[in-house]
Order: structure tokens, then C-alpha cells, then sequence
């Protein structure tokens, strides 16, 4: 029988090493892989089409269809390696029907004018400090992180993962780092942005010197997500908006409004660093008030005149 702990800790390796996929991928990998592995070890151990079907079955009783769909995706990709590799000459999901029906659930925006709530929040909150330099110093930082995020379209991760030598101040160039170390090149162009991010930058220098991360916390280390996540909360209650905003909802809102402005959506996907267009055109569902100006301008009936 396979050793299947020992081959799941080197494809580990492999997804690490070889295809260079990102730390929250390996870890969903890892948590995925470990709970069908004591899952089949309670049954006989064996990798087999009736072991994967009662586990999926076990999924069904627990989570959503797209956690469902997700952690058999992962669980296929070792699979596949193990195929490959020729650790087994029979995948078992080769035989196996996998459809899955997953709510199609629209991505949630925020509204341009609480964007703008918040970001005057965050700006009042700069010219109430007096006297300490640290707290402009983290004041500035969070309007840097409320701007770029909004501003770029970057994920949450990209965003925290952001070198100095990522961003140049004089071009507004910014190099990111996407999934699967994708890298691609945002400009930003927009001067209050590019203040932004300049007042920051010369505060870090003033008060810590040089630091490899661009966004820094407290502790001089680099930003968290839950950090950002903390930021949006805090500018959320000072403003009193009476929305749950994520980090997310900025790159939805990047999108959407981007699209608004009728910006071809081949652009889009390649500023939010999509791979396929299909991930991308989640987005011309969500514009209703594209829908709104296209059908009040350019649908026939206005061309009728019944009286």
C-alpha cells in the first residue's frame, strides 16, 4: 500500500519548491490533503474511487458547495501528481462524476460616496494629531493603505506583500507579486495617491530609517491582513458608515466602477491580474448602473413615438 503521509509532505515540496504557489495555497493544500488523509486511514487507507466518494459524501454533511469544490480540487491535484510521478497507475478520479452546483453569489461593492466617507475620515483623523509623530506617522500609513487599495485594485495579500523597491514614488510604477508569483505593473497616476504614498514613505524614513517592507506595523515589521482589516474597522466607526467593508470589496469596487466608465474589461483583467477573462466578467453582472445607461439610451422602444 502507498505511503500516502510521506508522498502528500513531498508533493508539499513540490507545490513550494517547483510550482512556487503561494503561502495561503499551500496552506489550504495542507489542511485540505490532512483531513482526507484521517479520514480514508479511519476507513482502510487505500485510495480508491469508494473511499473519495464517501469522503465527498462527508463534505456534503459539513460545508458549502464551493468549500466542497475547493478542497476536491486539492485533493485531485495530489492525485494527478501521484499519476504523474507514477505512484499509481489508476487515478480513481478519472472514474469519478464531479459536478458541483455552486450559488453563483455576485461580489459585493462598496458605494463611491462611502469610499470617499471613508477616505475623509481617514484625512481628518491626520489633521486632528498635534503633537506625536508616531501617530502621523500611522495615520499616514493607513491612508496609504485606504488609497493604494482602492487606487490599485490589488489583493488584501499583494498589497502586504509590497517591497520599497516594489514602488517607485517618482514614476508611480508599482510591481506586484500575484497568485502563483504572477508579476505584473499597476500605475498609479492620480496626484493625491502619489502624495499619499510620498508623505508616508518620508515619515518611515524620518522615524525608523530604511525598512525592505513597505507598509510597516508598530513593531516595524510588515503589515498583516488582519492589520488592513483592523484599518478599514477603525475608519469604519470614525466615519459611523453603517457598512461591513473588507479589503476585498476596494478590488470589487476597483472593478465594477472601472467598468462604469466603460474601460474595456480586457484592461480590467489585466490590472486585477486575472488569468482568464472568465474570472474578470463576474464584474458586467454586477454593473447595474451600466445596465441603466445602456438600456435608457441605446434601447429601440426610445426611438417609438406612440402618443
Amino acid at each position: 500500500m502507498l505511503n500516502l503521509a510521506s508522498l502528500y509532505t513531498s508533493y508539499l515540496d513540490y507545490c513550494q519548491y517547483q510550482k512556487n504557489l503561494s503561502i495561503k495555497t499551500l496552506k489550504a493544500y495542507r489542511i485540505d490533503l490532512t483531513q482526507f488523509l484521517v479520514f480514508i486511514n479511519e476507513l482502510d487507507g487505500s485510495l480508491t474511487k469508494k473511499n473519495l466518494s464517501e469522503f465527498m459524501t462527508s463534505l456534503h454533511k459539513r460545508y458549502q458547495p464551493k468549500t466542497i469544490k475547493r478542497k476536491m480540487a486539492s485533493i485531485k491535484a495530489f492525485c494527478s501528481w501521484l499519476e504523474y510521478e507514477e505512484y499509481i497507475q489508476n487515478n480513481p478520479f478519472n472514474r469519478m462524476n464531479m459536478k458541483f452546483h455552486v450559488p453563483h453569489i455576485l461580489p459585493k461593492t462598496i458605494p463611491l460616496d462611502i469610499i470617499e466617507t471613508l477616505l475623509l475620515a481617514a484625512y481628518q483623523e491626520l489633521q486632528g494629531i498635534k503633537t506625536s509623530e508616531f501617530k502621523e506617522l500611522v495615520v499616514l500609513r493607513d491612508i496609504a493603505v485606504l488609497e493604494l487599495l482602492f487606487a490599485s485594485g490589488m489583493r488584501v495579500s499583494e498589497l502586504c506583500s509590497l517591497n520599497s523597491d516594489d514602488i517607485s514614488l517618482t514614476s508611480g510604477q508599482i510591481r506586484i507579486y500575484g497568485k502563483g508569483a504572477k508579476e505584473r505593473i499597476i500605475t498609479v497616476t492620480n496626484s493625491s495617491v502619489l502624495s499619499a504614498l510620498k508623505k508616508y514613505k518620508v515619515e518611515v524614513g524620518k522615524q525608523v530609517g530604511f525598512s525592505e517592507c513597505f507598509f510597516i506595523n508598530r513593531m516595524k515589521d510588515r503589515l498583516s491582513e488582519q492589520s488592513v482589516r483592523a484599518i478599514i474597522r477603525k475608519y469604519v466607526q470614525k466615519a459611523k458608515i453603517n457598512h461591513h467593508l473588507t479589503p476585498h470589496m476596494f478590488r470589487h469596487s476597483f472593478a465594477t466602477l472601472l467598468l462604469e466608465e466603460d474601460v474595456d474589461i480586457r484592461y480590467i483583467q489585466q490590472l486585477l491580474g486575472h488569468s482568464s477573462i472568465t474570472t474578470t466578467q463576474i464584474y458586467t453582472h454586477v454593473s447595474v448602473k451600466k445596465q441603466n445607461d445602456i438600456l435608457s439610451s441605446k434601447h429601440p422602444r426610445n426611438k417609438l413615438s406612440i402618443k
